[in-house]
């Protein structure tokens, strides 16, 4: 492993403060740990000096244990990633150091067939950025150069880390998958959440109706008065299948862009009209759902997986972002020392739009464990 010289205003230290998972007698925590080695930069790498660190539930997942492979403690968790970068391997061009980068999480092997299409988000050995890989809950990273897009003049590092994941997913989901066309009624489920702020943005910026989904009052006056929604539902009120698809004259909604499981599946089918389509992408709420087939079949409903984004989808929700149509709404920014709270809140629905770290910022409270129970 070799790195090359940081870039001249900044010198880079040896050890560094990062957020890890650890294994405490069975119970996977994250704490803050202040010695941990920054890490070596590899001949086609780079090292970030981390800005920002989004919270994603991915991270949740990790913590918990719900990854598909368990990973090796201790861990770094944090997928959403951009900063400075401030050392480049050998065979990275120089003329990056000091550049101003969001990482793409997808890590695609860049050989296979869906590569050379541009599925990078379909290719069988890629790995997920700060799951597979060690990621940004830190004060330095490391991560493939090829993973790094400029971020553009005039955007901030809270706008970068907070479309890194929601951006190309959201529009992977609404376009790539599911064929958005104009004046269809788009039903943005938890539509309070980081990818749902997004998904009404791009839905009306798309040319449909967009009716949205949020949990709470609280979360009801906000989608209100921050989303470009002509309708939204309490989805703990246990009728609002029934007013989405009032509000649309019985027909219901045309496209249901789901990312929650088992909590909202039932509803979400409820609330789709006949030859509907429903897109999803997540299951945070349980992973295991039910289908009527009976009903499947003779209302012709579309059920699609969606995976993450491509590049490609990368740079369209950029250039979106970059033109002022598409804005991620952030709520918060944290210290590293408050990861514990930070998490708790996203556990317990408590957030509209982001959450984000920033490594270098002084914490407001005194610092916590969480442990996997939250």
């Amino acid at each position: 492993m070799t790195t090359s010289a940081p870039a001249a205003t900044e010198t880079v230290p040896t050890t560094m403060r990062a957020a890890r998972l650890h294994d405490d007698g069975g119970r996977i925590v994250v704490r803050v740990d202040t010695d941990v080695a920054v890490p070596d930069c590899g001949r086609d790498e780079v090292l970030i000096k981390v800005r920002r660190c989004g919270l994603n539930q991915v991270d949740l997942l990790t913590r918990s244990g719900q990854t598909p492979q368990a990973v090796p403690l201790p861990h770094i968790s944090g997928t959403e990633v951009a900063g400075d970068v401030v050392a480049v391997g050998t065979e990275v061009d120089p003329g990056l150091l000091g550049a101003r980068v969001v990482v793409d999480p997808v890590v695609a092997c860049g050989r296979c067939r869906p590569c050379f299409r541009g599925q990078t988000n379909m290719c069988r050995d890629s790995l997920i950025y700060g799951v597979q890989t060690q990621g940004g809950y830190a004060e330095y990273a490391v991560a493939p150069a090829r993973q790094v897009l400029p971020i553009p003049t005039g955007l901030s590092y809270d706008v970068a880390t907070a479309i890194a994941v929601t951006g190309p997913t959201t529009w992977h989901m609404l376009h790539t998958r599911a064929r958005l066309r104009a004046g269809e009624t788009v039903l943005v489920i938890a539509a309070g959440s980081g990818i749902g702020t997004l998904a009404a943005q791009v839905a009306r910026f798309s040319g449909a109706r967009v009716v949205v989904t949020v949990g709470g009052e609280e979360k009801v006056r906000k989608a209100r008065e921050l989303l470009p929604a002509d309708l939204v539902v309490d989805h703990h009120d246990p009728t609002w299948p029934r007013q989405v698809r009032a509000f649309n004259g019985g027909h219901g909604a045309d496209l249901v862009f789901e990312h929650v499981g088992a909590s909202t599946w039932q509803g979400s089918l409820a609330a789709m009209a006949r030859g509907g389509r429903l897109v999803t992408s997540g299951g945070h709420s349980g992973f295991e759902v039910d289908i009527n087939l009976w009903h499947l079949f003779i209302k012709e409903h579309t059920v699609i997986g969606s995976y993450a984004g491509s590049r490609d989808d990368f740079c369209t929700i950029l250039d979106l972002v970059e033109r002022g149509i598409v804005r991620p709404i952030v709520q918060q920014v944290f210290a590293l020392e408050e990861i514990a709270h930070a998490q708790r809140l996203l556990e317990k629905r408590r957030v509209f739009g982001k959450l984000l770290l920033d490594p270098s910022a002084t914490p407001a409270a005194p610092a916590g464990g969480v442990g996997s129970q939250g």
